[in-house]
Protein backbone atom coordinates (compact mmCIF):
# COMPACT_ATOMS: atom_id res chain seq x y z
CA UNK A 1 0.00 0.00 0.00
CA UNK A 2 1.75 3.22 -0.95
CA UNK A 3 -0.03 5.77 1.35
CA UNK A 4 -1.39 5.75 5.16
CA UNK A 5 -4.66 7.76 5.13
CA UNK A 6 -7.60 6.32 5.27
CA UNK A 7 -7.88 4.42 1.88
CA UNK A 8 -4.55 2.55 2.24
CA UNK A 9 -4.96 1.23 5.81
CA UNK A 10 -8.49 0.40 5.29
CA UNK A 11 -7.55 -1.88 2.63
CA UNK A 12 -4.45 -2.80 4.40
CA UNK A 13 -7.02 -3.95 6.86
CA UNK A 14 -9.13 -6.17 4.39
CA UNK A 15 -6.12 -7.11 2.60
CA UNK A 16 -4.01 -8.56 6.06
CA UNK A 17 -5.69 -12.35 5.90
CA UNK A 18 -4.28 -13.05 2.49
CA UNK A 19 -0.57 -12.70 2.99
CA UNK A 20 1.57 -9.75 4.23
CA UNK A 21 0.74 -6.25 3.73
CA UNK A 22 3.61 -3.32 4.01
CA UNK A 23 2.15 0.05 4.09
CA UNK A 24 4.23 2.90 3.16
CA UNK A 25 3.58 6.04 4.45
CA UNK A 26 5.93 9.11 2.69
CA UNK A 27 6.37 11.14 5.52
CA UNK A 28 4.96 11.43 9.16
CA UNK A 29 1.49 8.73 9.77
CA UNK A 30 0.22 12.09 10.86
CA UNK A 31 0.96 13.83 7.13
CA UNK A 32 -1.64 13.18 4.93
CA UNK A 33 -5.35 14.95 3.29
CA UNK A 34 -7.15 12.15 5.56
CA UNK A 35 -5.60 13.94 8.78
CA UNK A 36 -6.51 17.41 7.60
CA UNK A 37 -9.85 15.89 6.55
CA UNK A 38 -12.48 18.37 8.78
CA UNK A 39 -16.21 18.82 7.13
CA UNK A 40 -17.35 14.94 8.17
CA UNK A 41 -18.49 11.81 6.62
CA UNK A 42 -21.50 11.49 4.53
CA UNK A 43 -23.68 8.47 4.98
CA UNK A 44 -27.42 8.07 5.31
CA UNK A 45 -27.74 6.50 8.68
CA UNK A 46 -30.11 9.44 9.83
CA UNK A 47 -34.19 8.87 10.55
CA UNK A 48 -35.25 10.75 7.69
CA UNK A 49 -32.22 10.14 5.61
CA UNK A 50 -32.21 7.33 2.79
CA UNK A 51 -29.70 6.22 0.45
CA UNK A 52 -31.55 6.75 -2.56
CA UNK A 53 -31.60 10.97 -1.62
CA UNK A 54 -27.99 10.58 -0.94
CA UNK A 55 -27.19 9.14 -4.03
CA UNK A 56 -29.66 11.62 -6.07
CA UNK A 57 -27.37 14.46 -4.12
CA UNK A 58 -24.09 12.85 -5.46
CA UNK A 59 -24.99 12.70 -8.86
CA UNK A 60 -26.81 16.24 -8.88
CA UNK A 61 -23.08 17.26 -7.69
CA UNK A 62 -21.34 15.33 -9.79
CA UNK A 63 -22.90 17.43 -13.40
CA UNK A 64 -23.59 14.63 -15.34
CA UNK A 65 -20.27 12.61 -15.33
CA UNK A 66 -20.80 10.52 -11.68
CA UNK A 67 -20.98 7.00 -12.80
CA UNK A 68 -24.22 5.78 -11.46
CA UNK A 69 -23.28 2.16 -10.27
CA UNK A 70 -20.29 3.90 -8.39
CA UNK A 71 -22.10 6.33 -6.77
CA UNK A 72 -25.02 2.96 -5.64
CA UNK A 73 -21.80 1.31 -4.43
CA UNK A 74 -20.79 4.20 -2.09
CA UNK A 75 -24.38 5.14 -0.66
CA UNK A 76 -25.30 1.74 -0.01
CA UNK A 77 -22.19 0.43 1.50
CA UNK A 78 -21.60 3.38 3.30
CA UNK A 79 -24.11 3.05 6.46
CA UNK A 80 -22.06 -0.49 7.16
CA UNK A 81 -18.58 1.42 6.75
CA UNK A 82 -19.61 3.92 9.64
CA UNK A 83 -21.01 1.11 11.43
CA UNK A 84 -17.73 -0.91 11.59
CA UNK A 85 -15.97 1.98 12.38
CA UNK A 86 -18.21 3.23 15.44
CA UNK A 87 -17.36 -0.59 16.06
CA UNK A 88 -13.96 -0.45 16.12
CA UNK A 89 -13.85 2.43 18.26
CA UNK A 90 -14.16 5.71 16.33
CA UNK A 91 -16.07 8.40 18.59
CA UNK A 92 -18.23 10.77 16.34
CA UNK A 93 -20.17 13.81 18.40
CA UNK A 94 -22.86 12.66 19.47
CA UNK A 95 -26.04 14.31 21.45
CA UNK A 96 -26.97 12.08 23.88
CA UNK A 97 -26.77 8.47 22.74
CA UNK A 98 -27.72 10.12 19.29
CA UNK A 99 -24.97 10.51 16.60
CA UNK A 100 -25.35 14.55 15.49
CA UNK A 101 -25.73 15.06 12.11
CA UNK A 102 -24.64 18.02 10.15
CA UNK A 103 -25.82 19.41 6.80
CA UNK A 104 -23.72 20.80 4.51
CA UNK A 105 -23.30 22.18 0.67
CA UNK A 106 -25.81 20.59 -1.67
CA UNK A 107 -26.50 18.07 0.21
CA UNK A 108 -30.55 17.84 0.85
CA UNK A 109 -30.43 16.06 4.39
CA UNK A 110 -28.55 15.90 7.31
CA UNK A 111 -25.97 13.07 7.33
CA UNK A 112 -22.63 14.17 7.66
CA UNK A 113 -21.14 13.23 10.81
CA UNK A 114 -18.16 14.87 12.48
CA UNK A 115 -15.53 13.86 15.35
CA UNK A 116 -14.49 16.13 17.73
CA UNK A 117 -15.98 19.20 15.91
CA UNK A 118 -13.89 19.48 13.26
CA UNK A 119 -11.06 16.57 13.21
CA UNK A 120 -13.26 14.06 11.37
CA UNK A 121 -10.19 12.67 9.62
CA UNK A 122 -7.70 12.98 12.10
CA UNK A 123 -10.47 10.50 14.17
CA UNK A 124 -10.66 7.56 11.45
CA UNK A 125 -7.12 7.66 10.43
CA UNK A 126 -6.69 7.21 14.65
CA UNK A 127 -9.37 4.17 14.36
CA UNK A 128 -8.13 2.53 11.29
CA UNK A 129 -4.06 3.11 12.27
CA UNK A 130 -5.16 1.33 15.61
CA UNK A 131 -7.13 -1.52 13.65
CA UNK A 132 -4.42 -2.24 11.15
CA UNK A 133 -1.24 -1.89 13.91
CA UNK A 134 -3.67 -5.16 15.84
CA UNK A 135 -3.04 -7.47 12.81
CA UNK A 136 -0.05 -9.30 12.59
CA UNK A 137 0.36 -9.51 9.32
CA UNK A 138 0.52 -5.61 8.49
CA UNK A 139 3.76 -3.29 8.91
CA UNK A 140 3.50 0.05 8.75
CA UNK A 141 6.68 2.08 7.69
CA UNK A 142 7.04 5.31 7.32
CA UNK A 143 9.49 8.41 5.56
CA UNK A 144 9.47 6.13 2.71
CA UNK A 145 8.90 7.74 -0.72
CA UNK A 146 8.00 5.68 -3.64
CA UNK A 147 9.75 7.02 -6.51
CA UNK A 148 8.47 4.70 -9.00
CA UNK A 149 6.42 1.35 -10.24
CA UNK A 150 8.15 -1.91 -11.63
CA UNK A 151 6.66 -3.65 -14.29
CA UNK A 152 7.66 -7.30 -15.82
CA UNK A 153 6.37 -5.67 -18.92
CA UNK A 154 2.59 -6.49 -18.44
CA UNK A 155 1.89 -5.99 -14.89
CA UNK A 156 3.14 -4.17 -12.22
CA UNK A 157 5.18 -6.25 -9.21
CA UNK A 158 6.42 -3.91 -6.92
CA UNK A 159 7.64 -0.32 -6.21
CA UNK A 160 10.88 1.37 -5.95
CA UNK A 161 11.28 3.26 -2.96
CA UNK A 162 13.55 6.59 -1.44
CA UNK A 163 14.92 6.40 1.98
CA UNK A 164 16.01 10.30 2.25
CA UNK A 165 17.97 9.85 5.26
CA UNK A 166 20.07 6.93 3.84
CA UNK A 167 19.84 8.47 0.30
CA UNK A 168 19.16 5.03 -0.95
CA UNK A 169 16.79 3.74 -3.37
CA UNK A 170 15.25 0.15 -2.81
CA UNK A 171 13.12 -1.98 -4.75
CA UNK A 172 10.26 -3.89 -3.22
CA UNK A 173 9.00 -6.51 -5.07
CA UNK A 174 4.96 -7.25 -5.00
CA UNK A 175 2.43 -9.48 -5.98
CA UNK A 176 0.30 -6.34 -5.85
CA UNK A 177 0.68 -2.61 -5.40
CA UNK A 178 -2.76 -0.11 -3.95
CA UNK A 179 -1.87 3.70 -4.87
CA UNK A 180 -3.10 5.42 -2.03
CA UNK A 181 -0.83 8.42 -2.31
CA UNK A 182 -3.82 11.24 -1.77
CA UNK A 183 -4.21 14.58 -3.15
CA UNK A 184 -2.45 17.21 -6.01
CA UNK A 185 -3.12 20.38 -4.06
CA UNK A 186 0.83 21.60 -4.28
CA UNK A 187 0.34 21.40 -8.04
CA UNK A 188 -1.24 24.90 -6.97
CA UNK A 189 0.36 28.13 -5.18
CA UNK A 190 -2.61 28.28 -3.00
CA UNK A 191 -4.14 24.99 -1.57
CA UNK A 192 -5.65 23.37 1.38
CA UNK A 193 -3.63 20.18 1.56
CA UNK A 194 -0.71 19.07 3.23
CA UNK A 195 2.93 19.67 1.72
CA UNK A 196 3.18 15.68 1.05
CA UNK A 197 0.28 16.02 -1.87
CA UNK A 198 2.35 16.10 -4.82
CA UNK A 199 0.15 13.89 -7.04
CA UNK A 200 2.84 11.33 -6.84
CA UNK A 201 0.24 8.28 -7.59
CA UNK A 202 -0.97 9.73 -10.65
CA UNK A 203 2.05 10.74 -11.80
CA UNK A 204 3.73 7.11 -11.21
CA UNK A 205 0.69 5.24 -12.55
CA UNK A 206 1.12 7.50 -15.80
CA UNK A 207 4.80 6.57 -16.28
CA UNK A 208 4.04 3.14 -15.69
CA UNK A 209 1.38 3.27 -18.91
CA UNK A 210 -1.85 3.52 -16.56
CA UNK A 211 -4.96 5.73 -17.62
CA UNK A 212 -5.33 8.63 -16.05
CA UNK A 213 -9.24 10.02 -16.12
CA UNK A 214 -10.67 13.36 -15.61
CA UNK A 215 -7.99 15.36 -14.61
CA UNK A 216 -9.15 18.20 -15.10
CA UNK A 217 -11.89 18.68 -12.19
CA UNK A 218 -10.05 20.04 -9.70
CA UNK A 219 -12.22 21.27 -6.87
CA UNK A 220 -11.34 24.62 -5.37
CA UNK A 221 -12.58 25.26 -1.56
CA UNK A 222 -14.19 28.31 -1.63
CA UNK A 223 -12.91 29.31 2.35
CA UNK A 224 -9.25 29.47 3.24
CA UNK A 225 -7.80 31.61 6.02
CA UNK A 226 -6.07 34.69 3.81
CA UNK A 227 -3.74 35.84 6.20
CA UNK A 228 -0.53 37.09 5.49
CA UNK A 229 1.90 34.98 7.52
CA UNK A 230 -0.67 32.05 7.91
CA UNK A 231 -0.90 29.06 5.96
CA UNK A 232 -4.15 28.29 3.59
CA UNK A 233 -6.02 27.15 6.66
CA UNK A 234 -9.20 25.32 5.52
CA UNK A 235 -12.40 26.69 7.37
CA UNK A 236 -14.66 23.70 6.81
CA UNK A 237 -18.00 23.95 4.79
CA UNK A 238 -19.64 23.02 7.54
CA UNK A 239 -19.69 26.63 8.86
CA UNK A 240 -21.36 27.50 6.40
CA UNK A 241 -24.01 24.72 7.32
CA UNK A 242 -24.08 26.04 11.07
CA UNK A 243 -24.63 29.71 9.27
CA UNK A 244 -21.82 30.92 8.88
CA UNK A 245 -22.25 33.53 5.64
CA UNK A 246 -20.34 35.27 3.18
CA UNK A 247 -19.76 39.08 2.83
CA UNK A 248 -17.83 41.48 0.59
CA UNK A 249 -15.55 44.32 1.74
CA UNK A 250 -18.72 46.46 2.48
CA UNK A 251 -19.60 43.74 4.93
CA UNK A 252 -22.92 42.50 2.57
CA UNK A 253 -24.20 39.33 1.50
CA UNK A 254 -23.38 38.69 -2.30
CA UNK A 255 -23.82 34.82 -3.02
CA UNK A 256 -27.49 35.32 -2.92
CA UNK A 257 -26.61 37.38 -6.49
CA UNK A 258 -24.56 34.11 -8.07
CA UNK A 259 -27.05 30.87 -6.90
CA UNK A 260 -30.49 30.58 -5.08
CA UNK A 261 -28.64 28.01 -2.55
CA UNK A 262 -26.29 31.18 -1.63
CA UNK A 263 -23.52 30.42 0.91
CA UNK A 264 -24.76 26.17 0.44
CA UNK A 265 -24.36 26.10 -3.29
CA UNK A 266 -21.91 23.53 -4.60
CA UNK A 267 -18.12 24.77 -3.85
CA UNK A 268 -17.22 24.96 -7.53
CA UNK A 269 -20.50 27.87 -7.66
CA UNK A 270 -19.05 29.36 -4.39
CA UNK A 271 -15.79 29.34 -5.81
CA UNK A 272 -16.63 31.46 -8.51
CA UNK A 273 -19.09 34.06 -6.74
CA UNK A 274 -15.80 34.71 -4.92
CA UNK A 275 -13.92 35.56 -7.45
CA UNK A 276 -16.47 37.21 -9.43
CA UNK A 277 -17.15 39.55 -6.42
CA UNK A 278 -13.83 40.06 -5.87
CA UNK A 279 -13.03 41.18 -9.49
CA UNK A 280 -16.03 43.47 -8.76
CA UNK A 281 -15.07 45.35 -5.93
CA UNK A 282 -11.16 44.96 -6.07
CA UNK A 283 -11.01 43.93 -2.55
CA UNK A 284 -7.93 41.29 -1.99
CA UNK A 285 -10.71 38.64 -0.66
CA UNK A 286 -14.23 38.36 0.87
CA UNK A 287 -15.50 37.68 4.62
CA UNK A 288 -16.77 34.39 6.31
CA UNK A 289 -19.13 35.83 8.99
CA UNK A 290 -20.23 33.35 12.08
CA UNK A 291 -20.04 36.26 14.80
CA UNK A 292 -23.83 36.34 14.91
CA UNK A 293 -24.14 32.53 16.37
CA UNK A 294 -24.62 32.68 20.03
CA UNK A 295 -21.64 32.93 22.24
CA UNK A 296 -19.42 29.72 23.23
CA UNK A 297 -20.67 28.11 19.81
CA UNK A 298 -18.11 28.20 17.46
CA UNK A 299 -15.05 27.60 20.16
CA UNK A 300 -17.49 24.26 21.04
CA UNK A 301 -18.65 23.05 17.37
CA UNK A 302 -15.57 24.14 15.81
CA UNK A 303 -12.57 23.60 18.05
CA UNK A 304 -9.84 22.98 15.95
CA UNK A 305 -11.38 25.93 13.45
CA UNK A 306 -11.03 28.24 15.95
CA UNK A 307 -7.99 27.92 17.72
CA UNK A 308 -6.27 28.22 14.83
CA UNK A 309 -7.80 31.15 13.43
CA UNK A 310 -7.59 32.69 17.11
CA UNK A 311 -3.51 31.79 16.92
CA UNK A 312 -3.53 34.35 14.18
CA UNK A 313 -5.47 37.28 15.94
CA UNK A 314 -9.32 36.08 14.43
CA UNK A 315 -11.80 35.46 17.20
CA UNK A 316 -14.55 33.88 15.19
CA UNK A 317 -16.68 34.66 17.76
CA UNK A 318 -16.59 37.98 17.52
CA UNK A 319 -15.14 38.83 13.60
CA UNK A 320 -15.59 37.52 10.24
CA UNK A 321 -12.53 35.40 9.26
CA UNK A 322 -10.79 36.90 5.35
CA UNK A 323 -10.79 34.13 3.17
CA UNK A 324 -10.13 32.91 -0.95
CA UNK A 325 -10.62 29.69 -2.72
CA UNK A 326 -7.57 27.44 -2.45
CA UNK A 327 -7.52 24.24 -4.16
CA UNK A 328 -8.68 20.96 -2.03
CA UNK A 329 -9.95 17.95 -3.65
CA UNK A 330 -9.16 16.38 -6.99
CA UNK A 331 -11.83 14.34 -8.74
CA UNK A 332 -10.04 12.62 -11.28
CA UNK A 333 -7.18 10.17 -11.18
CA UNK A 334 -5.92 7.03 -11.36
CA UNK A 335 -8.83 4.91 -13.51
CA UNK A 336 -9.96 1.93 -11.62
CA UNK A 337 -13.06 -0.38 -11.72
CA UNK A 338 -15.61 -0.91 -9.00
CA UNK A 339 -12.57 -2.70 -7.41
CA UNK A 340 -9.98 -0.49 -7.42
CA UNK A 341 -8.33 -1.94 -10.24
CA UNK A 342 -6.63 0.09 -12.71
CA UNK A 343 -5.93 -0.29 -16.70
CA UNK A 344 -2.83 -2.19 -15.14
CA UNK A 345 -2.69 -5.66 -14.28
CA UNK A 346 -2.41 -5.66 -10.74
CA UNK A 347 -2.30 -1.93 -9.23
CA UNK A 348 -4.74 -0.54 -7.48
CA UNK A 349 -5.67 2.87 -6.55
CA UNK A 350 -8.07 4.25 -4.11
CA UNK A 351 -9.14 7.43 -2.21
CA UNK A 352 -8.05 10.70 -3.98
CA UNK A 353 -5.33 9.50 -5.88
CA UNK A 354 -7.91 6.75 -7.55
CA UNK A 355 -10.68 7.80 -10.04
CA UNK A 356 -13.73 5.37 -9.35
CA UNK A 357 -16.33 7.83 -10.92
CA UNK A 358 -17.88 8.66 -8.02
CA UNK A 359 -17.13 12.12 -7.95
CA UNK A 360 -17.97 13.35 -11.60
CA UNK A 361 -17.08 16.64 -12.56
CA UNK A 362 -17.60 18.06 -8.83
CA UNK A 363 -17.41 16.23 -5.77
CA UNK A 364 -20.59 16.46 -3.05
CA UNK A 365 -19.02 17.72 0.44
CA UNK A 366 -18.10 14.58 2.60
CA UNK A 367 -18.11 12.23 0.22
CA UNK A 368 -14.56 11.53 0.67
CA UNK A 369 -13.44 10.27 3.76
CA UNK A 370 -16.65 8.08 2.82
CA UNK A 371 -15.20 6.89 -0.79
CA UNK A 372 -11.85 6.20 0.58
CA UNK A 373 -13.12 4.00 3.29
CA UNK A 374 -15.57 2.01 0.68
CA UNK A 375 -13.20 1.52 -2.02
CA UNK A 376 -10.09 0.93 0.22
CA UNK A 377 -12.00 -1.98 1.22
CA UNK A 378 -13.11 -2.94 -2.21
CA UNK A 379 -9.39 -2.89 -3.41
CA UNK A 380 -7.86 -4.81 -0.28
CA UNK A 381 -10.99 -7.62 -1.16
CA UNK A 382 -10.41 -7.55 -4.75
CA UNK A 383 -6.39 -7.56 -4.14
CA UNK A 384 -6.54 -10.99 -2.25
CA UNK A 385 -6.67 -12.92 -5.35
CA UNK A 386 -2.91 -12.23 -5.84
CA UNK A 387 -1.67 -13.87 -2.90
CA UNK A 388 -1.24 -16.87 -4.94
CA UNK A 389 1.05 -14.93 -7.30
CA UNK A 390 4.05 -16.18 -8.69
CA UNK A 391 7.05 -13.83 -7.82
CA UNK A 392 7.43 -11.92 -10.67
CA UNK A 393 10.70 -10.27 -12.03
CA UNK A 394 10.81 -6.55 -12.80
CA UNK A 395 12.39 -4.67 -16.27
CA UNK A 396 15.18 -2.12 -15.11
CA UNK A 397 14.23 1.59 -14.91
CA UNK A 398 15.23 4.25 -16.65
CA UNK A 399 17.42 6.60 -14.69
CA UNK A 400 15.26 9.54 -13.67
CA UNK A 401 15.67 13.17 -14.69
CA UNK A 402 14.24 16.17 -12.76
CA UNK A 403 12.21 19.09 -14.49
CA UNK A 404 15.01 21.96 -14.55
CA UNK A 405 11.49 24.70 -13.04
CA UNK A 406 11.62 26.44 -9.52
CA UNK A 407 8.48 24.42 -7.91
CA UNK A 408 7.90 27.93 -7.24
CA UNK A 409 7.33 29.28 -10.59
CA UNK A 410 5.51 25.98 -11.82
CA UNK A 411 2.62 26.51 -9.08
CA UNK A 412 2.39 29.98 -9.84
CA UNK A 413 1.74 29.26 -13.50
CA UNK A 414 -0.68 26.46 -12.71
CA UNK A 415 -2.54 29.05 -10.14
CA UNK A 416 -2.71 31.85 -13.27
CA UNK A 417 -3.54 29.70 -16.06
CA UNK A 418 -5.26 26.39 -15.11
CA UNK A 419 -6.98 27.55 -11.68
CA UNK A 420 -10.91 28.72 -11.38
CA UNK A 421 -11.74 30.26 -14.95
CA UNK A 422 -9.70 28.75 -17.40
CA UNK A 423 -9.06 29.69 -21.27
CA UNK A 424 -7.65 28.12 -24.03
CA UNK A 425 -5.15 31.21 -24.25
CA UNK A 426 -3.88 30.66 -20.66
CA UNK A 427 -3.67 26.56 -21.25
CA UNK A 428 -1.99 26.59 -23.91
CA UNK A 429 0.67 28.94 -22.76
CA UNK A 430 1.03 26.74 -19.70
CA UNK A 431 1.41 23.65 -21.45
CA UNK A 432 4.10 25.65 -24.04
CA UNK A 433 6.12 26.34 -20.70
CA UNK A 434 6.05 22.94 -19.26
CA UNK A 435 7.05 21.47 -22.48
CA UNK A 436 9.76 23.02 -23.16
CA UNK A 437 11.18 22.33 -19.46
CA UNK A 438 14.55 20.58 -19.83
CA UNK A 439 15.44 17.75 -17.50
CA UNK A 440 18.71 16.69 -15.46
CA UNK A 441 19.82 14.04 -13.22
CA UNK A 442 20.95 15.13 -10.15
CA UNK A 443 24.46 14.80 -8.25
CA UNK A 444 22.60 14.41 -5.28
CA UNK A 445 18.69 13.07 -5.39
CA UNK A 446 16.55 14.35 -3.00
CA UNK A 447 12.64 13.80 -1.71
CA UNK A 448 12.10 16.88 -3.27
CA UNK A 449 13.26 16.15 -6.39
CA UNK A 450 11.34 13.25 -7.45
CA UNK A 451 8.37 15.30 -6.41
CA UNK A 452 8.96 17.89 -8.41
CA UNK A 453 9.31 15.29 -11.46
CA UNK A 454 5.73 14.50 -10.25
CA UNK A 455 4.63 17.75 -9.96
CA UNK A 456 5.57 18.86 -13.42
CA UNK A 457 4.12 15.74 -15.01
CA UNK A 458 0.51 16.25 -13.40
CA UNK A 459 0.46 20.12 -14.20
CA UNK A 460 0.80 18.81 -17.85
CA UNK A 461 -1.94 16.47 -17.73
CA UNK A 462 -4.30 19.05 -15.93
CA UNK A 463 -3.57 21.57 -18.77
CA UNK A 464 -3.63 19.22 -21.53
CA UNK A 465 -6.87 17.86 -20.27
CA UNK A 466 -8.65 20.99 -19.54
CA UNK A 467 -7.60 22.65 -23.23
CA UNK A 468 -9.50 19.46 -24.74
CA UNK A 469 -12.79 19.83 -22.68
CA UNK A 470 -14.22 22.98 -24.79
CA UNK A 471 -16.78 23.33 -22.27
CA UNK A 472 -17.46 24.33 -18.93
CA UNK A 473 -18.98 21.72 -16.06
CA UNK A 474 -18.66 21.78 -12.40
CA UNK A 475 -14.49 22.44 -11.31
CA UNK A 476 -14.23 23.00 -14.72
CA UNK A 477 -14.78 26.35 -16.16
CA UNK A 478 -13.83 27.44 -19.70
CA UNK A 479 -14.51 31.16 -19.84
CA UNK A 480 -14.40 30.62 -23.51
CA UNK A 481 -17.14 27.94 -23.20
CA UNK A 482 -19.26 28.91 -20.12
CA UNK A 483 -22.02 26.39 -20.98
CA UNK A 484 -21.98 22.43 -20.68
CA UNK A 485 -21.61 20.55 -24.03
CA UNK A 486 -23.94 17.24 -24.48
CA UNK A 487 -21.36 15.90 -26.59
CA UNK A 488 -18.51 16.35 -23.63
CA UNK A 489 -20.71 14.49 -21.00
CA UNK A 490 -17.95 12.08 -21.06
CA UNK A 491 -14.90 11.07 -19.37
CA UNK A 492 -11.45 12.40 -20.56
CA UNK A 493 -8.71 9.88 -20.69
CA UNK A 494 -5.30 9.97 -21.21
CA UNK A 495 -2.60 7.99 -21.32
CA UNK A 496 1.45 8.07 -22.19
CA UNK A 497 1.41 6.17 -24.97
CA UNK A 498 -0.60 9.40 -26.50
CA UNK A 499 -0.74 12.94 -26.04
CA UNK A 500 -3.96 13.23 -27.18
CA UNK A 501 -6.67 13.29 -25.04
CA UNK A 502 -9.18 10.77 -25.51
CA UNK A 503 -13.02 10.95 -24.17
CA UNK A 504 -15.41 7.89 -23.49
Amino acid sequence: MVGAGVAGLRAAIELSPAGRVLVLAKDSLHESSSEYAQGGIAAALNDDDEVSLHELDTLKAGDGLCDPVAVRTLVEEGPHAIEELIAWGAEFDREGAKLLFAREGAHSRSRVLHAHGDSTGREISRTLYHKAVSMARVEIRSFSAITDLLTDGVSVCGAMAFEEKTGRHLEIHANAVLLATGGLGRVYRVTTNPDVATGDGVAMAYRAGAEISDIEFVQFHPTALHLEGAPSFLLSEALRGEGAVLLNGDRERFMEAYHPMAELAPRDVVSRGIVAELRRTGEPHVYLDLSHREPGFVAKRFPRIYETCRSFGIDLERQPAPVLPAVHYAMGGVRTNLHGLTTLPALYAAGEAACTGVHGANRLASNSLLEGIVFGARAGAAMREHAADPVRNPEPLAASSIPNLPEASLRELTWHNCGIVRAASELKTALRRLDRVSFQSPATPSRAHYELRNLHCVAQLIARCALAREESRGGHYRSDFPEPKAEFQLHSSIHKDSLNVSFR
